[in-house]
């Protein structure tokens, strides 16, 4: 199975993880209305077994409650799960005080004595940049997470912090950015080029665009979560991305997949990608980790690259 490394990480891991912004949010996802909690700890196990052991969650996922229900789920896997979150830097959370207690916070909503990867949520302006990542590089030597990214960083300031954190011996690990072949922001604002050239890892957030490129809502699914209002979900703009969907599910007949399966698949492809759908339940762990299981041909993955150029 293919493997992908993370700096400073001492274990490899499959190109492929799971996004846990789902689990325990009530406000977005109606977590406890629509899916339960053995539904996301079904999606847990599924996942470890297809030998996914990358899953990612942030402090403001579900006001805390992704943290707590990750924690729960990985203490039982004896050290085989890798666990990132993330840390938002909020005007009045910047301070070298705030950082250390943010990650405090984080530790103990998980039950955890380390954070594999731990990632600034957003980016802030220079001034503060050099306190942020100077406190970063602290958490690295003290023993409390192992490895430091970013996200929703564009290249020219995932090279600052890469540079800021090179002055304390700390290397970069990975920058987390919206990636799909409906969001290819990555490739044409070179993010994903500075990633390869500087072997940051590239986590690629919403790679099913939010479950659109699964084909379900061209079908007449309807959506009854927030992303309902949004735009690209609205009935009289779905069509934009038909012939996307079109040429995925062509693809995916002839590999026995399905079309997201193909979605994930291309951006593994990419190389220096890891993709990191979100999954409430087993069922979609399962299909998740399907894309593991074939390899694009040159030609389809040129396929995909013409298709979806109007999101380039």
């Amino acid at each position: 199975m293919e493997k992908i490394r993370f700096r400073g990480l001492e274990r490899e891991t499959v190109p492929l993880g799971v996004g846990t912004w789902q689990w325990g949010d009530r406000t977005f996802w109606q977590y406890g209305k629509r899916f339960q909690r053995e539904d996301v700890i079904g999606a847990f196990d599924a996942s470890v077994r297809a030998g996914i052991t990358l899953f990612d969650t942030a402090e403001i996922y579900g006001k805390g409650e992704s943290e707590r229900i990750l924690g729960e789920c990985v203490r039982k896997t004896d050290g085989k799960a890798l666990v990132a979150s993330k840390y938002m830097p909020f005007p009045n959370r910047i301070g070298r005080r705030a950082v250390r207690r943010a990650a405090s916070a984080s530790l103990k909503r998980l039950g955890v004595r380390r954070i594999d990867l731990y990632q600034v949520h957003m980016p802030f302006p220079f001034p503060r940049r050099v306190v942020l990542m100077d406190e970063l590089a602290e958490l690295v030597r003290n023993g409390s997470v192992a490895a430091i990214g970013v996200s929703n960083y564009g290249a020219a300031g995932m090279l600052r912090a890469r540079d800021l954190l090179a002055r304390k011996a700390v290397p970069l690990a990975a920058n987390q950015v919206n990636y799909s072949l409906l969001r290819r922001k990555p490739e044409r604002d070179g993010t994903l080029k500075a990633c390869r050239d500087s072997e940051i890892v590239l986590i690629a957030y919403s790679p099913l665009a939010q479950g659109l490129l699964s084909g379900k809502y061209h079908d007449g699914e309807k959506v009854e979560d927030f992303r309902r209002y949004r735009r690209p979900f609205f009935g009289s703009q779905i069509g934009r991305s038909l012939q996307v969907v079109r040429t995925l599910r062509e693809i995916a007949a002839g590999h026995g997949a399905t079309p997201g399966q193909v979605a994930i698949r291309w951006l593994i492809q990419k190389g220096n990608v890891v993709p990191i759908p979100g999954a409430k339940n087993r069922s979609q762990a399962e299909e998740n980790a399907g894309a593991l299981k074939f390899s694009l041909t040159s030609v389809e993955m040129e396929q995909l690259d013409q298709v979806s150029r109007p999101w380039l």
